[in-house]
């Protein structure tokens, strides 16, 4: 198995850096073990030193996540009659599926945004936005905006990271992992809110 963590480490000053960002971006908008976040933010510390380009890691990035996105909607697309058949009514799996799409029927750009934020919850929405044929035109722009956030809120964490810890490397991406960690709870902590309020 590849250590992606190792691998940037190792790769942190070379052009191949970039193509190792889109590779696990891309990943992991539907294999949730990929350790994406680690990997950008570790880009963003190294950014931060001068070793690499800041534009062109968040560019990486986005590009990576964005491709990584039509991956589980064609999934969804093509095989909406199969997933179906796991979905059994009555089941908690058919309730999420059925929720999900009521959302973005609803407010699909909010949700679509939003959702790439969270790690499982990304892979859901994308397959069931296949599944209940989304617009796919609407889908490429909320995917091409949610991204390019995701891109920059990620790689920016490391980035501030290894500002502020200019001499030690290893606490500058403890510091950007932290921060992440922080504010995808936040984010996770408001659309729960949001979604309790919504049902009331």
């Amino acid at each position: 198995m590849i250590d992606w963590v190792a691998l940037t480490e190792s790769l942190g000053s070379s052009p191949w850096l970039y193509l190792i960002l889109m590779s696990v971006s891309l990943l992991d908008s539907f294999l949730p073990l990929i350790p994406s976040e680690p990997v950008i933010i570790l880009a963003g510390v190294f950014a931060a030193a001068g070793s690499t380009n800041l534009g062109l890691v968040i560019g990486a990035t986005a590009v990576g996540a964005f491709l990584g996105d039509q991956v589980p909607y064609a999934l969804g697309r093509r095989l909406s009659a199969a997933i179906g058949k796991r979905l059994p009514p009555g089941s908690r799996r058919r309730a999420t599926h059925e929720w999900i799409a009521r959302q973005l029927a609803a407010r699909g750009g909010f949700v679509l945004v939003s959702t790439r934020f969270i790690p499982v919850g990304r892979y859901l929405v994308t397959v069931t936005t296949g599944m209940v044929r989304y617009s796919y035109r609407q889908f490429v722009l909320f995917t091409l905006v949610g991204g390019a956030a995701w891109g920059a809120y990620t790689v920016m964490t490391g980035y501030l990271g290894g500002v502020l810890f200019q001499d030690n490397a290893l606490l500058a991406f403890a510091v950007g992992l932290g921060l992440a960690l922080l504010l995808s709870g936040v984010m996770e902590l408001i659309r729960r809110i949001r979604a309790r309020d919504t049902v009331t």
